[in-house]
């Protein structure tokens, strides 16, 4: 039979080449491929490995310098942060700035990278800038100065020396750092520019102080060197060559890591360079190439990779703004040539270049050796073949080959398969039948099993329905524990088709079990009663208790079942049971037992699991029955307390009407006798009609604070909702209790944020509120102190912290607890001498709450305290009310 193999097309050309020449052709041609790929990927890779370094320098380089900047460029703004900081905790006065004099002398000190550090208002004007390593410079102008500006040279020991420098009537708010800092009304830095005394570039930052009023105090400045970045640039290594510098978006240099400085002196005066006229080579070519791509340097706004040339050679461009600061708009440039990193390449493509062409001479030798070496044994291994195709079946063919050992080796080989071929057929013969025979066998076993199965998916089913029913079934879910176990363990019994099933409950004491329900299946019998002493049978119980359920195919081999062998299972003639225990809020609290009697039974696993779910069931009875036993005495509980709540509210109305109205004719009279309207008073009974008419202000405002109290605990208050102004509410209550700080000289004041949004409250209920807590707080202030109201949002603007805070006489800790109990006062040796209910702040809870806040309380002994009102806050056109 002939097969074409489709390659007679392909191969008909080389019919008569030799196979040695073929072979040596083939090895040459794979060997020329080889070698020109590799060389050809070798210089690829070489190129983008150059490209993916120099990225990567480049990238780290100027991550570094960018770094590095952000680190320069904060010391200015930690040294303004500690100067505010200093002034927020009240160490320096603004308005007297002679006592800033040391404080800045240790500031110059603390940041070396700092020039000078300068403070200033509208009348005063003090710097102190570094003159050499151990002398400062101090220049003010005050009212000691007459306002003119005097210089002073300060040593190491703090003593002065003048200088004649005086400037008349000089006004620091001419000063460029200070118009700055009023324009930008925050922390800023000025534009580069040149001082006259020296050639350098200098650097300021800038930060303005405000009241809380946005009233402006003083303006703080610090001067930087500039120069500092070149140094800082040059520290940094950049390949071989490579450079770096930075310029600002008008083409100006700023730093270069060459020596080069990034300005001129033109006439003595130092004049700012642009790159594009530097004087080295590199840094003029980029500053170039960018303008002409860019056109502008303002168009940078992203991090740029680029390469140009430069006298026929590459160079690697990375350009990134440097934009984290106020006024702060800069340009890293960092240049690094092609030519740092391809010298050795080369030299390796060269070497590889040699290496391959050595390579292919040495194949082409190679190749013909073992051409030869090859197709003389494959010639007579050829003809071996073709006889081996003239080979009968019969059992003495064989394949006879001369030649070389391996061929040799091989046909001796063929001849041992073909023989285990035969040897290995005729027991395939005999294998099948004995394959045969163990299907037949083994579906039999199989129909077995399936029947098996059959059976078992009935079994499940019944115990599904049963389990369904039980579920269902009402006395189980009225928690009727007789009917339930009844019909549970008739059910029970059923579907195992086991003699006995009884469920079993512990006593009170938990020393025994009690027989709740027995069902017995041959003469469908209930019964109850039995016992079994838990000290009787530790064993087994203990057995119940660690395994949860206990299945016994045997009872008279079973060690954990002996203890019940002799006067329970041998007299009854039970051979096999399960036994599960019943677990109720994490107790056990009794067993489900069921029992086979004559013929020994193996348990299944689906059989112990609808145990297990019966004992649940059973379970689940016992749960409902406790609860519907909680839910009649809540009942109960609930109608008792209706009782006293209807008592209470009669109780409050007879208050209402019984006290309030007479005590109020009382003050009437009172109010009417102290103005004479019956006739001239004396002075000893107007101190007695005082007397009883504070005495009944007391009163009425304990009855009017009562009545509040139990309209908050009954839950009768309704809050009227509306936008309301949290300026405004604060500015209310401050007016209200203004006349109580005033006779007692306390200052009032208030720290709350502009523009804030309105808030959803009842006004008149937080009012409430704030006049309390004000009250209480002037009330345990001494004279001379102060009460404040302090506003502020959370991040989120979803709360509102609302503090009125006093520097009275405080309180422990300890008592902070007692402080919202109805009709309990924190008693010391101030407070045990102020009136009060004890229901204030009460009510500061109660109304907070009902808004849906918190109130908390914070207090030191002698030093004041601290109440916070937390409120939800949104903004108005979010409100749902």
């Amino acid at each position: 039979m002939n097969k074409n193999t489709g390659q007679g097309s392909v191969f008909s050309l080389f019919k008569s080449v030799p196979l040695s020449r073929i072979l040596v052709a083939l090895f040459l041609l794979q060997i020329l491929l080889a070698v020109g790929l590799t060389a050809y990927l070798s210089i690829g890779n070489g190129q983008r490995a150059v490209n993916e370094v120099a990225n990567e320098l480049r990238h780290e380089v100027a991550n570094r310098v960018e770094q590095n900047l952000q680190t320069y460029l904060a010391t200015p703004r930690q040294v303004l942060r500690s100067n505010q900081n200093v002034i927020n905790m009240g160490l320096l006065k603004i308005d007297n700035l002679a006592t800033w004099e040391s404080y800045l002398i240790e500031q110059l000190k603390i940041f070396p990278d700092a020039l000078a550090i300068t403070a200033s208002n509208e009348q005063e004007y003090l710097a102190v800038e570094k003159f050499n390593d151990r002398q400062f410079l101090l220049r003010k102008a005050d009212k000691s100065t007459g306002y003119d500006l005097y210089t002073y040279i300060i040593d190491s020991q703090g003593e002065r020396t003048q200088l004649p420098e005086v400037i008349k009537n000089y006004d620091a708010r001419s000063r460029p750092d200070y118009q700055t800092a009023v324009t930008a009304k925050k922390f800023s830095f000025s534009q580069i520019f040149t001082p006259r005394t020296e050639p350098t570039l200098l650097i300021s930052a800038s930060q303005p102080i405000y009241n809380s009023q946005g009233e402006l105090l003083e303006v703080n400045s610090t001067l930087t060197h500039i120069s500092q970045i070149g140094d800082l640039l040059q520290n940094i290594k950049v390949g071989k060559s490579g450079q770096i510098f930075i310029i600002e978006r008008s083409g100006l240099l700023v730093a270069s890591s060459t020596s080069e400085e990034p300005f001129r002196l033109q006439n003595g005066k130092p004049i700012r360079l642009k790159a594009s006229q530097s004087g080295n080579s590199l840094t003029q070519a980029a500053a170039k190439y960018l303008a002409t791509k860019f056109n502008n340097f303002d168009q940078i706004q992203r991090l740029q990779q680029l390469d140009f040339s430069l006298d026929g050679k590459r160079q690697f461009l990375e350009v990134r703004p440097l934009q984290g600061e106020p006024n702060i708009n800069w340009l890293i440039i960092v240049a690094v040539p092609e030519a740092d990193f391809m010298g050795q390449i080369n030299r390796n493509i060269q070497t590889t270049i040699i290496l391959c062409l050595g390579a292919l001479g040495l194949a082409a030798v190679l190749g013909i050796v073992t051409a030869r070496w090859i197709t003389v044994p494959i010639l007579y291994f050829s003809r071996a073949t073709k006889d081996l195709t003239d080979f009968t079946n019969g059992e003495n063919s064989v394949v006879k080959v001369q030649g070389i050992k391996e061929l040799e080796v091989l046909g001796e080989s063929f001849n041992e398969m073909a023989q285990d071929l035969r040897k290995t057929f005729t027991a395939l013969i005999s294998k099948n039948e004995d394959l045969e025979l163990q299907v037949k066998q083994r579906i039999q076993e199989l129909q077995q099993e399936i029947q098996e199965r059959i059976n078992s998916e009935r079994k499940l089913g019944q115990h599904h329905q049963v389990l369904t029913e039980l579920a269902n079934h009402k006395a189980v879910f009225e928690g009727n524990l007789e009917i339930a176990f009844k019909a549970i363990a008739e059910k029970a019994a059923n579907a195992l088709e086991v003699e006995r099933v009884s469920v079993w409950l512990f006593n009170s004491e938990r020393t025994k079990l009690q027989c709740i329900s027995l069902y017995e299946r041959s003469n469908q019998r209930h019964s109850a009663g039995l016992e079994r002493n838990l000290a009787d049978y530790l064993i087994y119980f203990k057995a119940l208790v660690t395994s949860g359920t206990i299945a016994v195919s045997d009872t008279r081999a079973d060690p954990r079942v002996q203890e019940l062998w002799d006067k329970l299972l041998e007299p009854n003639n039970i051979v096999s049971l399960i036994d599960t225990s019943l677990w109720v809020g994490g107790e056990m609290v009794g067993t489900v037992l069921s029992e086979q009697v004559d013929i020994p039974r193996k348990w299944e696993l689906s059989e112990q699991n609808f145990v297990r779910s019966i004992a649940e069931i059973v379970a689940l009875t016992l749960e409902v029955c406790d609860r519907k036993r909680a839910e009649s005495a809540l009942r109960e509980a609930k109608e008792i307390a209706e009782v006293a709540n209807r008592a209470r509210r009669t109780f409050l109305g007879n208050i209402n009407h019984d006290l309030r109205n007479p005590l109020s004719s009382i003050l009437g009279i009172t109010e009417a006798l102290k103005d004479q309207v019956y006739g001239p008073v004396s002075e000893e009974q107007r101190q007695s009609l005082n007397m009883l008419e504070s005495s009944g202000k007391n009163l009425l405002e304990l009855i009017n604070q009562i009545l509040d109290f139990t309209d908050t605990e009954s839950s009768k208050i309704e809050l009227q909702l509306a936008a309301t102004s949290i300026q405004g509410i604060c500015d209310s209550c401050l007016s209200f209790v203004k006349h109580l700080a005033f006779q007692k000289n306390i200052r009032l004041t208030a720290q709350i944020p502009e523009e804030l949004e309105p808030i959803q409250v009842d006004e008149r209920r937080i009012r409430q509120v704030f006049i309390n807590l004000l009250t209480n707080a002037i009330k345990f202030t001494k004279e001379g102190g102060e009460v404040w109201i302090e506003v502020q949002p959370n991040s989120t603007n979803e709360y509102i912290f609302i503090s009125v805070v006093d520097t009275g006489i405080g309180m422990l800790s300890d008592d902070l607890f007692k402080l919202f109990q109805p009709f309990v006062q924190v008693e010391n040796a101030s407070t045990r001498r102020s009136s009060g209910t004890g229901l204030g702040l009460v009510m500061v809870q109660k109304i907070v709450e009902l808004h849906g806040g918190t109130v908390h309380a914070e207090s030191q002994l002698g030093k004041g305290s601290r109440f916070t009102v937390k409120l939800p806050w949104k903004k108005a056109k979010e409100w749902i009310v």
